[in-house]
C-alpha cells in the first residue's frame, strides 16, 4: 500500500478575506495535494465566512506540499484567487512519532512559532485530546492583500497499518 495515512483538515473560518466583488466576496477553499483536490462550500457575500467543514485527503508522500487556496466564486467569469497557504504537517507527524498515547486530554505536545518558512499567523499548538493528536493553525494567506484561514489538522492511521505511531 503506498498511502501512508489520511489527513483530516477542519476548515473553520476565514478572517478578513480580500474583497473580490463590489462589496464582499463569495469565498470557498480548495485543498490540493498531488492530483487530489477537495473543496468547501461557497459562502455568499462574506469576507469572514464560517465553513466548519471537514475535508480528508490521503497522504502518499510526506514531502508533497499540501496547499490551501481560497477563491471567490464568480458566475460569468473565472473564479478569482483570494490567496493561498501551505499546510506544514511535519510538526504534527513528529509529535505522533513520539508515541504519547497515555497523556492527559488537552496536553500541548508542541508549539510551532510563525517564521518565514511556514504560513502561520500566530503560534500553533499540537494537542493530545481524546486519543487524537491535532494541530490548530491560523494560516496567513499569501499572494493577496489580506486574509487568514483558521484550520485544524489531524492524522488518521489506516486500519491494519501502524502508520506513524510507535
Amino acid at each position: 500500500m503506498d498511502v501512508l495515512g489520511l489527513l483530516r483538515i477542519r476548515i473553520r473560518k476565514g478572517i478578513n478575506l480580500a474583497v473580490r466583488d463590489t462589496l464582499a466576496s463569495d469565498p470557498y477553499c480548495v485543498i490540493s495535494c498531488g492530483s487530489q483536490k477537495v473543496k468547501t462550500k461557497v459562502v455568499k457575500g462574506n469576507c469572514n465566512p464560517v465553513w466548519n467543514e471537514e475535508l480528508t485527503i490521503y497522504v502518499k508522500d510526506l514531502n508533497a506540499p499540501i496547499l490551501l487556496s481560497v477563491y471567490d466564486k464568480d458566475t460569468f467569469s473565472a473564479d478569482d484567487s483570494m490567496g493561498n497557504a501551505k499546510i506544514d504537517i511535519k510538526p504534527l507527524l513528529e509529535c505522533l512519532k513520539m508515541g504519547l498515547a497515555g497523556l492527559p486530554d488537552g496536553t500541548k505536545v508542541d508549539r510551532v512559532q510563525p517564521d518565514r518558512e511556514n504560513c502561520l499567523a500566530d503560534e500553533s499548538c499540537v494537542v493530545w485530546n481524546k486519543g487524537k493528536m491535532t494541530q490548530n493553525m491560523l494560516l496567513r494567506l499569501k499572494d493577496v492583500e489580506c486574509g487568514e484561514v483558521d484550520v485544524q489538522i489531524e492524522w488518521i492511521n489506516l486500519p491494519g497499518y501502524k502508520g506513524l505511531q510507535s
